[in-house]
């Protein structure tokens, strides 16, 4: 098994612990849209006010407790992911992938993207894809030991990631 393999699997350290030696040279979070957060909260809202009408007491109150909060907590969940180059490494969640192992990397436009994530993707890919992120960045792996032929991972400053996986 290869380098990258082993990288590419869960690790106990997390990027930006207190165990990290140097500062980030990329950093992003994937945070949910706008757009995302508005139904869940309404359709909470609604189901909640429709089991309060129909019963008193604690059934009435409780939806509004649990189904709120939860319409809340899930799109927080979801942008929850970091992609970060720290210490010549690149985590994108809790996937890593030392820097060695890049070979090239390249920004897939909006125009590619539905054509890159689609019949032109190689299903042995890794990918972190965020479909409110029209922007993606194609990552070349260069380890002949992984059967992973390059990372795909939504971004919405393409350039800048690029930049910093090509610096020395």
């Amino acid at each position: 098994m290869s380098e990258s393999v082993e990288a590419a699997s869960v690790a106990g350290d997390l990027p930006g612990q207190a165990n990290s030696k140097g500062h980030p040279v990329f950093r992003e979070r994937l945070y949910t849209s706008w757009w995302a957060w508005p139904l869940p909260v309404i359709g909470a809202a609604i189901m909640a006010a429709t089991v309060h009408m129909g019963y008193p007491g604690v059934r009435a109150w409780l939806p509004y407790a649990v189904l709120i909060p939860l319409a809340i907590a899930i799109p927080l969940w979801m942008g929850r992911t970091k992609i970060e180059i720290l210490d010549d490494e690149l985590w994108v969640g809790d996937a890593h992938l030392p820097l060695r192992f890049v070979e090239d990397a390249e920004v897939i436009t909006p125009d590619e993207q539905r054509r890159a994530l689609g019949p032109d993707l190689d299903p042995a890919a890794f990918m972190v894809h965020r479909s409110s992120i029209r922007t993606s960045v194609r990552i070349w792996l260069n380890d002949p030991d992984d059967p992973t032929p390059y990372w795909v991972i939504s971004t919405r400053r393409p350039e800048r990631l690029v930049a910093a996986l090509k610096k020395p």
